[in-house]
């Protein structure tokens, strides 16, 4: 069938494992990863409970596509009640972890309660004992690493924090041996339950519904995805032409073209100085676009299991004046968030940045925009000597040793301001009582290096998606920055109107890429119908391509359905204040985002969704998609309540 039809559930507060049965119900309506952990979030997460607290969750479940060597099927997704939002959180990570949680027989496991003592979780097939990691405390995410592969063999993967989830940073992330699940604080929530490490090896193998059919749909979409077929999913191959550069592959594009790059805390699209190095000559580092750095620096790639689209961009330098740098990436978000955001244009200092982060457990997108925050809090005047004065570099933009000088202290917790900005930019400027205007988020997120007031559309996704300001909820900027995806055609970028449509369809599509763990650089390659094929090989099911994004449209309601039971109201699907402004330079300059125009198209999606004008879903829809007990709970009946 496809599944081993059990989960795995600790409680660290009283050492007790178990393993629970998964009904067949459950299977068909969730199917895997981000399905089943928003589901287990929504039953045994309530809004009673803190996110810092024990009775919080750690959900974890690899993408059902995940272990039968499906071209780029390695996504795993941790569902938890979100430190930094307050509401769902998600984080999907191509992690080896996933694979090996699966191939110990599990098909999801739910962590919940709190250790006394520093603890790892240690999972040998049906062997799940917990063991002290009391000598691990401390350690970053690398060393952490390197010490459970001593200790239990290099056959067991891992997940782990570093010191910044230790100290509760909400903006802490789960590092899996070079990836991430970077967003909305999970390792905040793996901190407060003294759970340092979980190290997974399984020897059991994957289950797969009608296995020849399976390896014949691999071989096409393999020969699809690669445009040759012949790569080595599990090693390093060769870059196809659009992924050459890595995710900064249209780097320029988005700069110099769309405009649509995040400069000096959003106040722009377009980062010039990004090209000025290269008519400098007395300049000897180039420009952070990565056509300009990735022959010098990059030598190999790292991809994630089973990809054949492999974007990994393995940087490595000696001796620079930044030490030496051995990092992967740094990746579009983090070219924006730790350079052009805080204006630092020197690619070594960016990287080191980047390694800062993944070593200490920093989530690079909203690290970056808490110190371009800081920044211009400091332009502005509205921080005091006690905060300016505990850092020792001056706080201002361009300043590459206060970026990096400031991350490590923001993880460790080190002084007045890295302790002002350790939870994340919209909590400093609440606690500080100034600068939420200049505060870029969305329930308390910060957003994704798409400026949107060159591609409008990307205001409304930012808004409404339920974990935050995020672009993979609905990956829309493929459509506004190529005008065509999918089935929408002649999409004009510079229109804040007739997105909604697409932005919900999107979603629910980019959701089965969550449930199935296939990555989304497949978007235009495999879509729905070819998920629907390798989804009915692994399970049997034979679902209909309807059927495949009505399980998607669930899930993506149901993760709604948490945040409206959580408290959070119409006026947390906001336009983000800055973009009401008009962009100070670029290729939009002058160009901002009408309030009015953008309430409307919130109230287009609300419509497309089946939710009342309050975002609430309407209970007709919930139970149409077969969310009765959801619509019992939070569903409203008039499209107009409140």
């Amino acid at each position: 069938m496809g599944y081993w039809k059990r989960r795995l559930t600790v409680d660290l507060t009283t050492g007790e494992v178990e393993t629970r049965d998964l009904s067949e119900e459950f299977l068909r309506r969730y199917l895997g990863g981000a399905g089943f952990t928003t589901r287990l979030l929504y039953d045994e997460v309530g809004p009673s409970v803190d996110p810092l607290d024990p009775e919080n969750v750690l959900a974890v479940a690899p993408g059902l596509l995940v272990g039968p060597s499906v071209p780029t099927g390695s996504k795993t997704t941790f569902g938890f009640k979100s430190p930094l939002t307050g509401g769902y959180g998600k984080s999907v990570v191509g992690a080896k972890m996933g694979d090996q949680l699966k191939r110990a027989g599990y098909d999801a496991m739910v962590i919940t309660g709190a250790a006394d003592a520093p603890t790892t979780l240690v999972i040998e097939d049906d062997d799940v004992r917990l063991e002290s990691a009391a000598d691990l405390w401390g350690m970053d995410t690398w060393e952490t690493d390197d010490a459970l592969k001593e200790q239990y063999g290099d056959q067991f993967r891992t997940a782990v924090i570093g010191p910044a989830g230790e100290n509760l940073s909400k903006m802490h992330m789960i590092e899996c041996e070079d990836r991430q699940a970077g967003r909305g604080g999970p390792g905040a929530v793996m901190g407060s339950k003294n759970l340092k490490a979980i190290a997974v090896t399984g020897t059991k193998g994957v289950p797969v519904a009608r296995e020849e059919e399976l390896e014949e749909l691999n071989k096409k979409w393999r020969l699809e995805t690669t445009g040759r077929g012949d790569i080595d999913v599990t090693g390093t191959g060769s870059a196809t032409i659009d992924v050459q550069y890595g995710t900064g592959e249209a780097y320029d594009a988005k700069n110099t073209e769309l405009g649509i790059h995040p400069t000096r805390n959003w106040q722009s699209g377009y980062f010039k100085k990004a090209y000025d190095r290269l008519d400098d000559p007395e300049n000897d580092r180039v420009s952070i676009d990565p056509r300009y750095w990735t022959e010098e620096y990059v030598q190999t790639k790292r991809p994630c299991p089973y990809c054949t689209k492999p974007c990994s961009q393995y940087f490595e330098a000696d001796d620079t004046k930044y030490g030496d740098i051995a990092v992967d990436g740094p990746e579009y978000e983090t070219q924006y968030a730790l350079g052009g955001n805080v204006e630092v244009d020197d690619v070594e200092a960016v990287a080191k940045a980047n390694e800062i982060c993944d070593h200490e457990g920093l989530d690079t997108i909203d690290a970056g925009n808490a110190i371009s925050w800081a920044m211009e809090a400091a332009d502005r005047g509205l921080l005091d000597d006690e905060h300016l004065d505990s850092i020792d570099a001056d706080l201002e933009f361009g300043n590459a040793e206060a970026v990096l000088e400031l991350l490590e202290k923001m993880a460790h917790a080190e002084g007045e301001l890295a302790q002002l900005l350790m939870n994340g930019h919209a909590h400093a400027a609440a606690e500080l009582g100034a600068g939420e205007e200049f505060a870029i988020h969305v329930k308390n997120q910060a957003p994704a290096g798409f400026e949107p007031r060159g591609i409008k559309g990307m205001a409304l996704a930012f808004g409404v998606a339920p974990r935050g300001a995020d672009h993979l909820t609905s990956c829309l900027y493929a459509l506004e920055m190529g005008g065509d995806f999918w089935e929408f055609e002649n999409y004009d970028r510079q229109r804040m109107d007739g997105k909604a449509l697409a932005l919900k369809a999107l979603e629910d599509l980019m959701m089965i890429y969550d449930i199935t763990g296939v990555c989304k650089f497949t978007r235009g390659i495999t879509l729905a119908e070819g998920v629907r094929e390798l989804v009915n090989a692994m399970t049997g099911f034979d679902l209909a391509t309807s059927e495949l994004l009505t399980v998607g449209e669930r899930t993506h309601n149901l993760s709604k359905a948490y945040n409206v039971r959580e408290g959070f109201k119409r006026e947390d699907d906001r336009l983000i204040p800055r973009l009401t402004e008009e962009a100070a330079d670029g290729p939009n300059e002058g160009v901002s985002i009408d309030e009015a125009a953008y309430e409307r198209e919130l109230d287009r999606y609300y419509t497309a969704r089946g939710w009342a004008v309050s975002g609430t879903p309407l209970t007709e829809t919930l139970e149409e998609l077969d969310l009765d007990d959801v619509a019992e709970e939070v569903g409203v009946t008039n499209e107009l309540e409140d």
